[in-house]
């Protein structure tokens, strides 16, 4: 009996109403913690406060290195912003120097964020053209890295950079170690013109394609003609200098300063690197083309003119360019020094 009065009042406390006592706070958990207290002053480690703000030097080099090394997107965009407007001005501010703001700043062709890479360019239009020329070789190989990127946007904003380049070092562009065969290679593989005979391989099955979309005739138009500036500039007549007679005679007994001043015969030196070498003159860049881009080039100029519209009238264009540069070329009877070495 006295069980079954226990569970009875158990199953009263359900409906029970608690009573609350008027003025009584509730009870406090057992894991509060106080947070009335006031302070009147809040102390923090490893910060110096300066009335005066960094100098523009300062704050120059800091965005530079925000704009090279920072991860998030925004900071590099707007750190890029920062380093424009002080090279826009019409004095314009640059501690560093031109060389070094491209050996930072290049990689970020390859950028990953829209924003970052069209801010770089218009940085890279705000560059004094005389400072950018001994950077050219450097600047270079990341654009060419650009070029081929598996992304569409960044091929896209690297052959920008490409422009940029022939607008303000043309002729050091094409001189440089590797400017010219390197270059042309990229183009290639970038419009999927084979570069050999061969059936096998990524380059000829590029070559097989349909009408393109038209986006991508755009995009392969834009890339003829930048190809085109590219041989315009390398195929440019040269203004040779008369030479005096004390030259003249220097030249036939004068000793020659350099170390290896017959270097250019290469007669005892390591097998030659063509891709590398620099072409200097007109005549040196047309042999090179004529044995080992005019025939791909040629193809995929035809190919690209049956497709008609935008691409075929760039084709057009990119051919009229490469029957001017080559019209005066004559192939070379003479051995080369690399085919006499391995004749040996």
């Amino acid at each position: 009996m006295g069980s079954s009065m226990k569970k009875k009042k158990e199953k009263q406390k359900d409906f029970q109403k608690t009573k609350l006592k008027v003025g009584k706070t509730k009870a406090k958990a057992s894991n509060f913690t106080d947070t009335s207290f006031k302070s009147k002053a809040i102390v923090m480690g490893h910060q110096s406060l300066s009335t005066e703000a960094p100098d523009v030097v300062h704050q120059f080099k800091h965005n530079l290195s925000l704009a090279s090394s920072s991860r998030s997107d925004k900071q590099r965009k707007d750190a890029l912003a920062y380093l424009t407007s002080q090279l826009s001005l019409d004095d314009p501010v640059n501690p560093v120097g031109t060389a070094a703001v491209l050996t930072k700043l290049v990689p970020l062709i390859s950028d990953s964020a829209t924003p970052v890479r069209q801010q770089l360019l218009k940085l890279l239009r705000t560059l004094p053209a005389d400072q950018v020329k001994p950077a050219v070789e450097h600047s270079l190989m990341f654009v060419r890295a650009g070029m081929t990127h598996l992304s569409t946007d960044i091929s896209s904003d690297a052959l920008a950079a490409m422009d940029w380049l022939l607008d303000v070092a043309a002729d050091e562009l094409v001189t440089c170690p590797g400017g010219w065969v390197r270059t042309l290679t990229t183009f290639c593989a970038m419009m999927g013109w084979a570069l050999s005979s061969s059936n096998k391989g990524w380059t000829s099955a590029a070559n097989v394609r349909s009408t393109l979309k038209p986006k991508d005739a755009q995009n392969r138009a834009r890339q003829m003609a930048t190809l085109a500036k590219f041989l315009q500039a390398g195929f440019r007549d040269e203004v040779v200098a008369e030479a005096t007679s004390a030259q003249f005679w220097d030249n036939l007994y004068r000793i020659p300063r350099s170390g290896n001043a017959f270097e250019y015969l290469n007669l005892f030196m390591a097998q030659r690197d063509e891709d590398a070498e620099m072409y200097p003159n007109k005549e040196a860049r047309q042999q090179i083309f004529h044995k080992r881009f005019l025939e791909p080039v040629l193809k995929g100029i035809d190919q690209t003119k049956k497709e008609g519209g935008v691409t075929g009238r760039a084709a057009i264009g990119l051919e009229q360019v490469l029957a001017k540069g080559m019209k005066d070329f004559e192939v070379s009877t003479a051995l080369d020094t690399q085919d006499l070495m391995d004749l040996w």
